[in-house]
């Protein structure tokens, strides 16, 4: 029998079987779950903890060495270039133990054959201490830390399994960053709360040394009838395929921030930051908006016309279409039966990529912020246009309000920077 298009079967000396993948046609990224949605934490907002409930009960939530060797090796390969960037996630990767990470960064030097890689690994940072840090800084981890702003705000919800507050334990691990000289950023989830005080969430982080800020809007459905048969407290995001539904006001949880407040909370904060910080605080919306003005390539999947290149594998090896569709529809396969690359340019990917593109309301195409946005998420696309067309993201005011609102802002420091300017020269010039 020949075997599969891309594979090359080789024999080990303990008579198991790897693949050896051929590269890509394109990069791609993948987010990798070591402990799946194991997490010590029970944030009451988080859409990842409920994933426990689509696996057996008696299911081992770690990544096996096996599976392990079989991942680092298969991505490397499968990548076209010559640089290799993981990310871990969860669920809480600490919980794999400094150990697990050790083995990790051992099998990338192995099978690196010439590339470069690099590692970016996202915590709740309540686990960090002198020998998780000390690792992390020798081996060069980018870390993000999850913090949604001052102590009464983050410990809201962000509890642990005892429903404690984490903030102080947070800020503690951050203090075992700062000791050991680890790059860190923070990833701030702006619930209903929070929205509603962005000055303060955003001197917060400062407050807290991070220089890189992340905002993450937070919006989630309540359970439809597939995703309740599943016992989920979630719906599943929106399907291309699926029957549109009754026009009505989306059932989002609780704590699902609002558009209205979502623009106000990134426009009260663009207006410090361009005061103030350009250059010196990075916010991830705001340079990956400039980065769209001055028509620079990359930036959040988000924000690109298309998708498809940011995958999500969990702990078991199955390859799901995105972090967001962790969903027994989404799943592509399983890295011990088909290679990364395989699954990665299906042409199920590719379909799902495009649908991004394909199926954007008449609004959005005819929008002038088009370029910038990209239509958001499309797991947030369940909203209907003012025609009545389904298809809107729940945020679209918000968005529409940020690039509206930004936009004399961002087309003068689109000119310093064609000029050969630093865009922080527009500080001098408000």
């Amino acid at each position: 029998m020949n075997p599969a298009p891309g594979l090359i079967s080789i024999a080990l000396e303990n008579d198991k079987r790897l693949c050896l993948s051929m590269p890509a046609h394109a990069p791609f990224h993948v987010m990798t779950k070591p402990m799946g949605p194991l997490c010590n934490l029970d944030c009451q907002y988080c859409f990842y903890l409920e994933k426990v409930k689509l696996f057996p009960k008696n299911e081992r939530f770690k990544m096996s060495d096996e599976l392990l060797e079989a991942y680092v090796k298969g991505y490397i390969e499968a990548q076209p270039g010559g640089l290799v960037s993981f990310a871990w996630q969860g669920g809480e990767p600490t919980l794999a133990g400094v150990s697990f990470f050790r083995k990790a960064v051992a099998l990338q030097k192995k099978y690196a054959n010439g590339k470069t890689v690099e590692n970016a690994f996202q915590t709740n940072g309540t686990l960090l201490d002198d020998e998780w840090c000390q690792f992390l800084h020798d081996e060069q981890f980018l870390v993000g830390i999850s913090v949604d702003g001052p102590e009464r705000l983050h410990d809201a919800y962000r509890v642990d399994r005892g429903g404690q507050p984490t903030w102080a334990k947070v800020m503690r691990g951050i203090e075992f960053c700062q000791k050991h000289q680890v790059e860190f950023n923070t990833l701030t989830v702006v619930n209903r709360l929070n929205s509603q005080y962005p000055l303060e969430v955003y001197d917060a982080l400062k407050d807290a040394g991070s220089t890189y800020l992340q905002f993450i809007p937070l919006v989630e459905r309540e359970a439809d009838d597939e995703s309740a048969g599943e016992g989920l407290d979630l719906a599943h995001p929106p399907r291309a395929d699926d029957p549109l539904p009754r026009r009505a006001d989306p059932k989002v949880t609780r704590w699902s921030v609002e558009a209205k407040a979502l623009g106000n909370f990134y426009c009260r904060i663009f207006d410090r930051w361009v005061r103030e910080d350009v250059g010196q605080v990075y916010v991830n919306l705001f340079d990956a908006t400039l980065g769209k003005w001055v028509g620079a390539p990359g930036g959040p999947c988000t924000m690109a016309e298309t998708c498809g290149r940011g995958l999500a594998l969990e702990h078991n090896g199955d390859l799901f279409a995105c972090d967001h569709y962790v969903y027994p529809r989404y799943r592509l396969g399983n890295i011990l039966e088909k290679t990364i690359t395989e699954m990665a340019d299906s042409d199920t990917m590719r379909t799902f990529g495009d649908n991004k593109r394909d199926t954007l309301p008449r609004q959005c195409r005819e929008c002038e912020y088009r370029f910038a946005c990209g239509g958001d998420c499309p797991k947030h696309r369940f909203a209907y246009t003012k025609d009545g067309e389904f298809g809107l993201s729940y945020h679209c005011g918000a968005y529409y309000r940020f690039f509206k609102h930004s936009a004399t802002a961002m087309k003068k420091m689109a000119t310093l920077y064609r000029s050969g300017q630093p865009p922080a020269a527009i500080m001098g010039k408000n």
